[in-house]
């Protein structure tokens, strides 16, 4: 069987699969993830060991330690990924959940039936947890799912799957509504983004490079996003104390993460108050300060920012600071140059932090908050698929809800159209 062919019966056996889930009560589902929740813990050896063999084939091709660090299983990994199944069995199931009822003039009632969207593809590079997540967070909301990891992880994915076929079995639901994509032949890929009339919708985890091919090549809609260079404005009016511990912990929390504060706007009204401040901050934690030519008057040694740098996402201790003239100039800049992820002002101006929501065109913005919050798990959803900066359908942190869609249903009493 050619690799086409292989992707086709696995995306076969997930269609097939999705109508039942489609139909699973809340208490199988549940049960599905508390049980796939205590086989990891108690294969924990075994996943242990998988993924000793993708850690020596990883370090024989000299991948380097970030990579290597994504990979790396351990007795706390396991442990989240158990914890992010039994937290997703308590969250309320979105399926079947009724809502805008109206009564037309012909008598019928009309509403709207949350429903899941069918087969998930999802695409992913060498996070082995997200084997675990993305099923997860699939099965609670009535979909199934074809899981086509990256080729380093493919012992810890495998034998993560295996438990995972064994908990839908146990809870009575289909193994196949859990695919994994055991063959690391890349063509699997282009296979999955082709199969239309199977997959309902991709979503890509990974790199730049990765997400960027998918959006080009796929015949199937895709959730996706493929740069977190999220903004933070300190306004005129903003409380210096405040601005300073946002800005630091949006920055320095944790460098490599999406929702990670890339360009730092300042008002030119309080840049001589905060930048100082900011300055000695940001050289305690071994920042590199990237500056427009009006900054530099308060940051003298810092680097001249070039073009490039509004628009990179860095993912490194490195930080591009310009000052504004105003609020119109700082949300002119975001909309110009951000990926439309998460922007945040710090103000005490009400009138400037609405018009900041409204004009800036991002999934999450935010007021006097650190744009780190860009999270499933801390905008309440329990996990997340992903974080999306689409426009149509999900935006934003992708949890349950933004895995179902929705169907008009009509209530009728024997009316007839006339």
């Amino acid at each position: 069987m050619d690799i086409s062919q292989y992707i086709q019966t696995l995306a076969k056996d997930a269609k097939n699969a999705a109508s039942i889930m489609a139909e699973a009560s809340t208490e199988q589902k549940n049960a599905a993830l508390n049980n796939i929740a205590q086989l990891l813990l108690d294969n924990q050896s075994d996943l242990i060991r998988a993924n000793e063999q993708d850690l020596a084939n990883a370090t024989a091709k000299n991948l380097d330690a970030p990579l290597l660090d994504r990979l790396t299983l351990t007795a706390k990994t396991v442990q989240s990924m158990a914890d992010g199944l039994r937290q997703i069995a308590t969250l309320p199931d979105p399926i079947g959940e009724m809502s805008d009822f109206a009564y037309r003039p012909s008598g019928i009632q009309v509403g709207k039936m949350r429903v899941p969207l069918g087969v998930v593809g999802i695409i992913y590079e060498s996070r082995p947890n997200v084997t675990a997540d993305a099923a997860g967070l699939c099965l609670k909301s009535g979909n199934a799912c074809v899981l086509r990891g990256g080729s380093e992880a493919i012992h810890s994915n495998t034998a993560i799957a295996k438990l995972i076929y064994q908990g839908l079995k146990m809870a009575g639901l289909p193994e196949t509504a859990v695919r994994l994509v055991e063959n690391t032949d890349r063509q699997g890929v282009g296979a999955m983004l082709q199969a239309s009339d199977l997959i309902d919708v991709i979503v890509p985890r990974g790199g730049k490079g990765l997400v960027a091919r998918i959006a080009n090549e796929a015949r199937v809609p895709v959730i996706k996003h493929l740069d977190g260079i999220c903004h933070t404005f300190i306004d005129a009016s903003a409380n210096i104390d405040m601005a300073v511990k946002i800005c630091v912990n949006a920055k320095t929390s944790r460098y490599g993460t999406c929702n990670t504060m890339e360009t730092l706007l300042v008002h030119q009204n309080i840049a001589d108050k905060v930048l100082p401040i900011l300055w000695t901050e940001y050289q305690q934690k071994g920042v590199e300060i990237r500056s427009c030519e009006k900054s530099r008057e308060w940051l003298p040694e810092s680097i001249a920012a070039v073009e490039d740098d509004w628009a990179t996402e860095y993912l490194a201790p490195i930080l591009a600071i310009k000052v504004v003239e105003n609020i119109d100039e700082a949300i002119c800049h975001i909309n110009h140059y951000g990926s439309h992820h998460t922007d945040a002002i710090i103000t005490e101006n009400y009138s400037h932090s609405q018009k900041f929501l409204r004009a800036v065109d991002s999934s999450s913005v935010m007021i006097n908050a650190s744009t780190r919050f860009a999270d499933g798990f801390e905008y309440g959803l329990g996990a997340e698929i992903g974080i999306s900066t689409d426009k149509i359908h999900a935006r934003g942190p992708v949890g349950l809800e933004g895995l179902t869609s929705q169907k008009w249903i009509v209530f009728g009493h024997g009316e007839i159209r006339v």
